[in-house]
């Protein structure tokens, strides 16, 4: 069992990561951390313990002691990043919005070929003991045919939030609420009923005097005939985060945590009572996780142990951008748009 160390780049997010890093430490050890801004290096690193501390990336990429280079940076830094770690021999990690458009995927992935390395999405909302009894639930045939699934984002952000220069622009978020904020919720769509066939959606700037969206409305058709929808807006005077899907066999519902939806508790509510006791015994049997970050982080370590592929993909990361290129195209258009969007189309190099 290898204990791997890690370089933590951007130390707003990146924070967050650190704390999830000394909850694995006996799998990682964190021995740099990298941000342009001299007093929050020095304070992040204090408080967590990190001698090693730099301002720009070069002299991180150069040690031949780190394993893992983990991006928490703004969006329009993730590929050059990605790009430049990958080619230093490194295993990368970066948040969301992993990259700009289907394009770069295919760049990026091509890079992964020819290196061998390893790159790992950060969808962390995936690992929670929520999901991971839902997935119990399917794998033992308790869930059925999907039908319906209902997703909201109702979350709150203001003047201060968007003070932060990056913020709010399309040139260095790329998007909104959408790809900033409702990406975690939206992954799970997929990723528990399966692939998208068409999206319609209409987007508004109504909250914040921005450049991106912060609301916004979509109804997703997925390949096997179910429906979705999938709200968003940043002005909520409650923040709730809502994640509800309905199949032949269950009902389930998230909890409505904004920012811990994945966790427990959640309800599965089967259509007999004999049905719900066989749910119950699924649900009962698992064995809870580490959730968030650590587990996410803990599940990495092993794939890497194993030469498997990590817990979350490039192809998982891919699949957001995907949604995300056809909501903002049918935004734009008021039309609907059909998946997978080929190679050839306007805006596979990007919705900007």
């Amino acid at each position: 069992m290898t204990r791997y160390r890690v370089a933590v780049v951007g130390l707003g997010i990146g924070a967050m990561h650190l704390k999830g890093w000394r909850e694995v430490a006996d799998r990682f050890e964190v021995v740099a951390i990298v941000d342009q801004d001299a007093a929050r290096l020095t304070a992040v690193g204090t408080e967590y313990g990190v001698a090693d501390r730099y301002q720009s990336l070069d002299p991180v990429l150069a040690r031949a002691d780190i394993d893992i280079i983990d991006i928490a940076t703004p969006p329009a830094l993730h590929q050059p990043m990605i790009e430049a770690a990958l080619k230093a021999g490194k295993h990368a990690i970066c948040e969301k919005p992993l990259l700009p458009s289907l394009k770069a995927f295919d760049q990026v992935e091509a890079l992964l070929a020819s290196t061998g390395r390893q790159l790992m999405p950060v969808f962390q909302y995936r690992f929670g003991n929520g999901f991971k009894r839902l997935h119990a639930l399917m794998a033992a045939g308790l869930a059925g045919k999907p039908y319906l699934a209902s997703i909201e984002t109702a979350w709150t952000r203001g003047a201060d939030y968007y003070a932060v220069p990056w913020r709010g622009k399309k040139a260095t978020e790329w998007g909104g609420a959408l790809i900033t904020h409702a990406i975690h919720a939206h992954d799970a769509l997929e990723w528990l009923m399966g692939p998208i066939a068409s999206v319609r959606a209409a987007t508004t700037t109504r909250v914040n005097p921005i450049e991106t969206e912060d609301c916004a409305g979509v109804v997703v058709e997925l390949e096997s005939g179910a429906i979705a929808t999938l709200t968003v807006t940043l002005g909520a005077a409650e923040e709730v985060s809502r994640l509800k899907f309905h199949f032949s066999g269950l009902t389930v519902e998230s909890n409505l945590q904004p920012y811990k939806f994945g966790f427990d508790p959640w309800r599965f509510i089967a259509r007999t009572a004999e049905a719900q006791a066989a749910v119950d015994q699924v649900v009962q049997a698992v064995e809870p996780g580490l959730e968030g970050y650590p587990g996410q982080f803990l599940a990495f370590a092993d794939a890497l142990d194993h030469g498997q592929p990590p817990p979350v993909t490039v192809a998982d990361a891919r699949r957001s951008i995907a949604l995300l290129t056809a909501i903002y195209r049918s935004a734009r258009t008021g039309e609907t748009v059909r998946l997978p969007i080929p190679a050839g189309a306007p805006d596979y190099g990007g919705w900007l």
